[in-house]
């Protein structure tokens, strides 16, 4: 590689990411973040699961001096990643309590001798004395470039996966206060940037905000099934790949594994009741593909870095939605398509409940009970599974994806004008005070006490939606607030609040539908495409396993499933062809390009008629 330049512009960028990651060009908005990096700035980082929010930081800690320090939550993830790191000839390390004394020596004098530009530490390590003060002789003698903050929504008390010590991180901006800091995370609210903003003291962030939309993957919800765990294990023999089933709680992991393993379905579970040296070697096995399925407790954060899962499965239902979008995100993170399914059964709603009361805090109760609400109204949903799960996260979708199970089904709209107008009038005459439950009451003319004490039976909205179910109000709530013709505040109260767009529907200057399910939830065919299936991509994805094994690495760190389609495709025969694969290096192409190239040949129908060079 030339000199890298003392400053960036995009075409100075391409070569590089050829060299180290070979890929040929970036996903969107990669390199506007990339660029903002290089120029010092702080930044905050919001990207889907297989977005692609790594390069982000990996590739400028590649093209200017110093060390770039990266937090990580989880020893599996910081693993994985260093690991696939070093596959590319990048001097990456750790260091956390699976070393020795001896290791952690050897990794310091690396890190002294400038070898290693890419420091993967715990949040817990990171903040104490000893290792802050190591960090400003580190500073001193080599010079650190940025603190990269991955997992950053574990910053915010509002995030699904608080974690004090994330919180305590502004300490290290404080100590360090010319060194830029980029947060990165897959899932945060407009509630949660604001609190990473302020908890880690960015100044004037960079903010990318992408699509939380996941086009690849195919969203179903299977409701109140009588023999789950039957229909289970019979999903699971239609599937092909890796894939994950979550559960709420270790007994039922254990449940699950063992009847898995009674129908000769490859399986090992993972949850906190496991010995440590136990839970990794699960999950090496199901990161090196010698096990199709992993089954793991919900609470219980795996952190695996593995991009080929093909299948995620909720045996329970989740606690929140923030947390089902990024468990089931885990599937399809290299592009290719995934399917994410999730079992409805009410009696995990008291379960869930059951766990909420035990919380010591009314304010913690409140919010996790609507949490919990968030989490019914994805699986009772009737229209677009995307609407209503982009909705969360402040972002809209008009619907028909036609990759969810509802889309698929073609439930049919219908016109709600008259009832919307209804109950948003009643929103306005009860001065935006309550939420969807009461005011529901006050449509059909319930004559509780706290209705007669408010005075709200005589109100001109009291008693005027008798003609439809509670049900029907509730859903129709529900699609006011997901088209954003209604809001909520997010408090845990619920209350609901008009907008210009609700004035416009009292005004009948704006319509209202809303889809009504016609029938049954249609399943879609779980299996990968066609491509998948291929005699030649079945051919080097053994070999890949094969070479894997050899050099005691993960499949995915040699090729991931996209690019060992593309060279299944297009059958590469020259080192030259074999580069134009999008996903090869100069490194990988030295590598693996002649064992690759030998299969083609020995493979492929094209090879045998090609001249040999």
């Amino acid at each position: 590689m030339a000199a890298v330049p003392s400053r960036f512009d995009l075409a100075d960028l391409q070569p590089y990411l050829k060299h180290y990651f070979g890929y040929d060009q970036f996903r969107p908005g990669q390199e506007d973040i990339i660029l903002q990096s290089l120029h010092n700035r702080d930044g905050l980082i919001i990207m889907p699961t297989g977005g692609g929010k790594s390069l982000c930081y990996q590739l400028p800690a590649l093209l200017r001096p110093g060390i770039t320090v990266v937090v990580s939550p989880l020893i599996a993830l910081m693993q994985d990643q260093v690991e696939a790191l070093q596959a590319n000839g990048i001097g990456a390390t750790f260091l956390n309590s699976t070393l020795n004394a001896q290791q952690i020596n050897d990794r310091v004098n690396r890190l002294l001798r400038g070898e290693i530009q890419l420091l993967y530490v715990s949040p817990e390590r990171l903040l104490t004395p000893t290792f802050l003060d190591w960090l400003g002789q580190l500073e001193q003698q080599i010079g650190l470039a940025a603190l990269a903050i991955d997992e950053a929504h574990c910053v915010s008390e509002w995030g699904h996966d608080f974690r004090p010590e994330y919180r305590r991180l502004r300490e290290v901006r404080q100590r360090f206060p010319q060194l830029p800091v980029m947060a990165l995370t897959a899932t945060a609210t407009q509630r949660v940037q604001q609190d990473i903003v302020q908890q880690l003291c960015l100044t004037n962030p960079f903010v990318h905000i992408a699509s939380f939309n996941r086009s690849n993957l195919f969203y179903e919800v299977l409701e109140g099934q009588p023999r789950k765990l039957d229909h289970l294990v019979s999903q699971v023999k239609t599937l092909k790949g890796s894939g994950i089933i979550y559960c709420f709680s270790r007994k039922t992991v254990e449940q699950v594994t063992d009847r898995l393993l009674e129908s000769k379905i490859e399986a090992l579970p993972y949850h906190a009741g496991l010995a440590n040296e136990v839970r990794a070697e699960n999950q090496t096995r199901f990161i090196r593909d010698d096990v199709r399925i992993i089954v793991a407790t919900i609470a219980f954060g795996m952190g695996i870095n593995k991009p080929d899962v093909r299948f995620v499965i909720h045996y329970n239902l989740p606690k929140t939605l923030e947390s089902y979008y990024q468990e089931s995100g885990r599937a399809g993170r290299d592009g290719e398509p995934a399917h994410c399914l999730l079992y409805l059964n009410y009696g995990d709603i008291r379960n869930v409940e059951y766990i909420i009361e035990q919380k010591s805090s009314p304010d913690e109760q409140r919010i996790a009970k609507q949490q919990l609400r968030q989490v019914l109204d994805y699986a009772e949903a009737e229209e677009c599974r995307r609407t209503v799960q982009l909705s969360y996260f402040g972002e809209f979708f008009a619907g028909n994806c036609c990759h969810c199970d509802n889309c698929r089904a073609e439930h049919p709209k219908e016109d709600w004008s008259t009832e919307a107008m209804k109950l948003l009038s009643c929103v306005a005459r009860c001065e935006q005070k309550y939420g969807l439950n009461y005011l529901i009451e006050v449509l059909r003319g319930a004559k509780t006490d706290k209705i007669l004490q408010r005075g709200h039976d005589k109100l001109s909205t009291y008693g005027i939606g008798t003609e439809r179910s509670v049900k029907d109000w509730q859903q129709l709530g529900r699609s006011l607030l997901r088209q954003g013709l209604l809001e909520q505040t997010a408090d845990g109260y619920s209350v609901l609040k008009l907008n210009a767009q609700s004035w416009q529907v009292m005004r009948r200057q704006l319509p209202v539908f809303i889809t009504r399910r016609r029938s049954p939830t249609v399943t879609s065919d779980l299996s990968p495409n066609a491509e998948a299936a291929a005699i030649l991509f079945e051919t080097l994805r053994r070999l890949r396993k094969t070479l894997a094994d050899q050099k005691g690495i993960a499949p995915y760190m040699i090729f991931s499933d996209s690019t060992l389609r593309l060279i299944a495709h297009r059958q590469p025969q020259t080192p030259q062809e074999f580069l134009q694969i999008s996903g090869v290096g100069d490194r990988k192409l030295n590598q693996y390009g002649d064992a690759f190239m030998q299969a083609i040949r020995e493979a492929s129908p094209r090879a045998s008629h090609s001249p040999k060079l």
